[in-house]
């Protein structure tokens, strides 16, 4: 599928000038030691900055996008339950975290509440032995200025790596060839300060879908480092995988110089047979064992077993995409007694759709308690 309609339009050096745009400092930044956020509740962002901004490589493994919890009634940020949140996939044994996802309700908050749940994030995470693990921060926007402005925020607030989403919402004026598509994700990566991941979710930009000739361009890029494909499509994958490891320098599949992450549980192991490195899921909010062990099943040779697990998880994974981030958090209050909703406008689940979800869990509860 084309990744944009080729409708004639201009094109030029529209990027030209981004590195240009001011760039506070770390100790500028509201979030940082002796700044209490206004947003939320007690729980302290305070960080050194040495912590911040060490070297955490992207590895294959798990990596979740991480819900936003709200306090109930007001909707201010709930730092205390993302705090716990954090840790507790941490000590599950994922490989690394993603905030501002969708599952995050990115879209519902404002710069000075990404960089608060990014940072305190990193505290967490920092304060409880897991310094080393990665956090990848989404920063996708409409225009290539704003989505720089993002990629910087996310570093100040201690992100490692960010999470792109093309632009979709003038793709019907875009350069042919996907040339608008380059000219974005070449110039937020020349000027971004953390490297990025190309965020391949046709579902979230109106059905733009980035070909694997368009990623394995972008994949030359210094700065660009990976790709999530929530598209589902193996194939893609298949090929971009073969492609970035062949143009791999010296190739090390405990640390390959480009990560390709499957958007979704529930092909997993399927993304693993296609040269894949892993998963970027949100399903493992609720089962990060569950997933976390599917993959070490399969890489250790164990396939039926793993097969057997998969088939678990990816039903699981089919009540997670039929509720999307309200059924996920529904899931989590469900059976892990905090959760609670999502911002407004999103709705409240009835109580048929909680006993719905809750249902379409069990197997998969189950299964992570077993383990």
């Amino acid at each position: 599928m084309a990744p944009h309609n080729d409708a004639p339009s201009p094109s030029g050096s529209f990027t030209a000038g981004f590195n240009r745009i001011p760039f506070r400092p770390v100790g500028s930044s509201s979030l940082m030691a002796g700044h209490e956020s206004p947003l939320s509740s007690s729980y302290s962002t305070t960080s050194e900055a040495s912590d911040l901004h060490m070297t955490r490589p992207l590895v294959p493994g798990v990596y979740v996008p991480t819900m936003c919890f709200f306090e109930e009634g007001s909707e201010d940020v709930d730092t205390d339950t993302i705090a716990r949140h954090a840790v507790r996939l941490a000590r599950a044994g994922v490989t690394g975290l993603a905030t501002q996802g969708s599952n995050g309700e990115a879209v519902h908050l404002t710069h000075a509440e990404r960089q608060l749940v990014t940072s305190t994030t990193r505290k967490a995470l920092n304060d409880s032995g897991f310094s080393h693990m990665p956090i990848i921060v989404g920063c996708g926007s409409q225009s290539t200025r704003e989505t720089i402005q993002y990629c910087r925020e996310a570093w100040e607030a201690g992100g490692d790596y960010a999470l792109v989403l093309p632009p979709s919402y003038y793709a019907s004026l875009f350069a042919p060839a996907s040339e608008t598509i380059i000219e974005y994700f070449t110039a937020v990566a020349d000027a971004s300060p953390i490297p990025i991941i190309i965020y391949n979710f046709p579902g979230a930009v109106g059905g733009l879908d980035l070909s694997s000739d368009i990623i394995v361009q972008l994949a030359e890029h210094h700065n660009i480092v990976g790709v999530k494909l929530t598209c589902g499509n193996t194939g893609k994958l298949n090929r971009v995988a073969a492609a970035t490891r062949k143009m791999s320098k010296t190739h090390d599949p405990k640390n390959p110089e480009f990560l390709v992450l499957a958007g979704s549980a529930d092909f997993s192991i399927q993304a693993l047979v296609a040269g894949g490195h892993g998963i970027l899921a949100g399903l493992a909010n609720i089962a990060p064992k569950a997933c976390t062990r599917t993959i070490e099943l399969f890489n250790q040779g164990k396939h039926a077993e793993a097969q057997e697990m998969q088939e678990i998880v990816a039903q699981g994974d089919w009540t997670a995409i039929q509720g999307g981030v309200v059924g996920v958090k529904s899931g989590l209050q469900s059976w892990l007694g905090y959760g609670g909703y999502a911002r407004s406008p999103l709705p409240k689940p009835t109580a048929a759709q909680e006993k719905k979800w809750k249902e379409g869990y069990r197997d998969l509860i189950m299964l992570e308690k077993s383990l």
